[in-house]
């Protein structure tokens, strides 16, 4: 009864070093250019911190600690991507997931400094509805969402999820909803009319 007692504190031990190290790490480690938010600007990029995860490997000598960081990396003009990598220590698996996203940034069609048309995207169980909303409404969206919408330089957005809250299937969902956004010459040319 006593080692099963010992062996939770044990965990709840482990729980909270993950706790001080991702605070030491993830913005300590990263020379003070990370804001509020997990937000730094570098060059004419925006990249935001979405999520960092912890993965353990149990091995002879013990556990060996990895981590995961996904990123969200956009020009606040109309491009976004995202990147997800793993690394020893959390500032390697940032940057390398910040390299990653800038690798797969595509475009989203804006309407000003909002999106032309009501639209929905699906990842696994995410299912994440975006509505344009007019100028000074800002982003009404939760964290995930944001960063997406932000990193990609919409400032105006209506936004409702539903389904699973898992940051990373949220985040892919919203990549899917601005992949289907088209403008009206797009349109216009795509169905072969004109548009009144």
């Amino acid at each position: 009864m006593s080692q099963g007692r010992g062996r939770g504190g044990s965990g709840g031990g482990q729980g909270g070093g993950e706790g001080g190290d991702r605070g030491r790490r993830g913005r300590g480690g990263q020379g003070g250019d990370r804001g509020q938010g997990g937000e730094r600007t570098r060059s004419d990029l925006i990249d935001k911190l979405v999520k960092i995860r912890r993965c353990a490997c149990v091995v002879k000598g013990g556990r060996r600690f990895s981590f995961t960081a996904m990123v969200v990396v956009g020009n606040g003009k109309g491009k976004v991507g995202v990147g997800y990598a793993k690394a020893n220590e959390v500032p390697p698996a940032v940057e390398k997931a910040t390299r990653e996203g800038s690798r797969a940034m595509k475009d989203v069609h804006m309407t000003g400094h909002t999106i032309p048309h009501p639209v929905e995207g699906r990842f696994g169980s995410a299912h994440v509805v975006l509505l344009p909303a007019s100028a000074g409404t800002g982003v009404i969206a939760g964290a995930s969402v944001r960063a997406v919408c932000e990193a990609a330089g919409i400032h105006d957005i209506l936004t409702k999820s539903f389904g699973s809250t898992n940051p990373h299937n949220l985040v892919k969902a919203t990549l899917d909803a601005l992949g289907q956004l088209r403008s009206r010459q797009e349109v216009e040319r795509l169905r072969g009319v004109s548009l009144k």
